[in-house]
């Protein structure tokens, strides 16, 4: 175990700096036990790309990071375990070496599986990645080991808890045989695929769309399950489709000056880099995680009922192109779809969803990038509710309104936490936890 002293914590896009009095790097299950029991408050990250604020803020950290080894293989039952500093890249890569798949994953593979699984990290046409978690070691406050397995009633708390009720140790997925995806992406303005969304999920085995917004347009893309061995012609589109990022940089680079900058901005990049149609095949990992991010974002996203997404669209979608706000949003917001499950705090809790993501391509202006705030008060009147990892103001006032399990969640969160020991200053905000009188002191 490593040990460093006196250094400060930055997150990728840089918006987030903590200053810390000590960082330990752990290699094995006893050394994060130790680390967790000998310490008063403590905060664990990988890598940092949350942009929300819950992985620094106290004295002591733990880096996961050097916790990343796979631990074995069942075979039989096609589940893995792993240690949860992982860099999801390595577990999907690990997967598919042995003929196997987890059925939906997120759109990048550079965060650890700890981090993951925390923040309720999702895909498209299936469930949250932690769903296909079956067991987990997790290290409670008191250093003690706590096994949770698919048949706990604990786990639908632990599944997405922010890292509130201990740090997680060790994690088992199941998978499914790996499968062959016939992929095809194209543009359609939104009078079409709005309406098809519901009869699409139904025929495809992928769904993902692309919003453009101020274009009137989307950008469509769907999968079908094929044969590994059946023949597709690949059209993967002009080569300077590359240069996407690129160009937005520097398209956007005034935007946050002059916000209506944005709206020509999109227009161009919509006519450049998504008007062309692709098809091409490979497996889920191969054909739909784009594997990598660009630091200089800066990320919200929200979710709603499937139901309710054609309302909340034609809302969003009236007040941004209202000329006298300033809610003008990058392309593209990231509209994906996620199947209902029983995770205490799971966006999906109850009921199928819609999730749509809103990006600042300049990440450090984003506390004036007032698309955030609008898509939060629209999202929130329809009882959306926020991506844990991303960038969102709403607290504990909201958050109960909003999670029918809020309040077990948190009476679970005291017992298993009594002191607080998990809690930075934003997850004491977030879940309206009580200072204890050696905080205060």
């Amino acid at each position: 175990m490593k040990q460093k002293n006196n250094g400060t914590w930055v997150s990728w896009n840089e918006n987030l700096k903590y200053n810390y009095l000590t960082k330990y790097d752990i290699t094995s299950e006893e050394e994060l036990q130790k680390v967790v029991a000998n310490n008063e408050k403590i905060r664990f990250f990988g890598s940092k790309q949350s942009s929300a604020d819950i992985a620094a803020g106290t004295d002591v950290l733990i880096d996961m990071t050097s916790y990343n080894k796979i631990v074995s293989y069942d075979y039989n039952a096609k589940t893995i375990t792993v240690q949860s500093g992982l860099i999801l890249s390595e577990l999907l890569e690990a997967v598919e070496s042995v003929g196997w798949c987890i059925p939906c994953l997120p759109d990048i593979n550079t965060i650890t599986i700890g981090g993951a699984l925390a923040t309720g990290t999702h895909g498209t046409s299936g469930k949250l990645l932690c769903e296909y978690m079956t067991e987990c070691n997790l290290v409670l406050a008191d250093g003690s080991v706590k096994t949770i397995t698919e048949n706990d009633d604990l786990i639908d708390a632990v599944r997405v808890s922010l890292g509130m009720l201990g740090v997680m140790s060790t994690v088992t997925f199941k998978c499914e045989p790996a499968y062959t995806l016939h992929i095809k992406e194209g543009p359609e303005k939104d009078s079409e695929w709005l309406p098809k969304i519901k009869s699409r999920l139904k025929k495809h085995d992928f769904l993902r769309i692309l919003w453009l917004p101020h274009t009137d347009t989307g950008y469509v893309i769907t999968g079908d399950k094929i044969d590994k061995n059946q023949e597709v012609i690949e059209n993967t589109g002009p080569k300077y489709l590359k240069h996407r990022r690129t160009v937005s940089k520097i398209l956007y680079k005034y935007s946050h000056k002059f916000p209506w900058i944005t709206s020509i901005a999109n227009k161009i990049i919509a006519k450049a880099f998504f008007n062309s149609k692709k098809e091409h095949k490979g497996t889920l990992y191969q054909a739909t995680v784009t594997k990598s991010r660009g630091s200089t974002l800066e990320l919200a996203e929200w979710t709603v009922s499937l139901d309710k997404f054609p309302e909340v669209f034609k809302e969003l979608k009236t007040v941004i192109n209202q000329w006298n706000n300033k809610s003008f949003i990058h392309i593209p917001m990231d509209v994906r779809f996620v199947y209902q499950d029983k995770s205490w705090l799971s966006y999906a809790y109850g009921h199928d969803t819609v999730t749509m993501g809103c990006v600042s391509r300049n990440a450090a202006t984003a506390d004036t990038y007032e698309a955030f705030k609008t898509i939060e008060n629209i999202f929130l009147k329809y009882g959306g509710r926020p991506h844990w990892g991303k960038r969102f103001a709403a607290k504990d006032a909201e958050l109960s309104q909003i999670y029918p399990k809020w309040k077990a969640f948190k009476e679970v969160r005291q017992e298993l936490d009594p002191t607080n020991k998990f809690l930075n200053p934003y997850l004491t905000k977030l879940v309206g936890a009580k200072k204890l009188v050696n905080e205060i002191a």
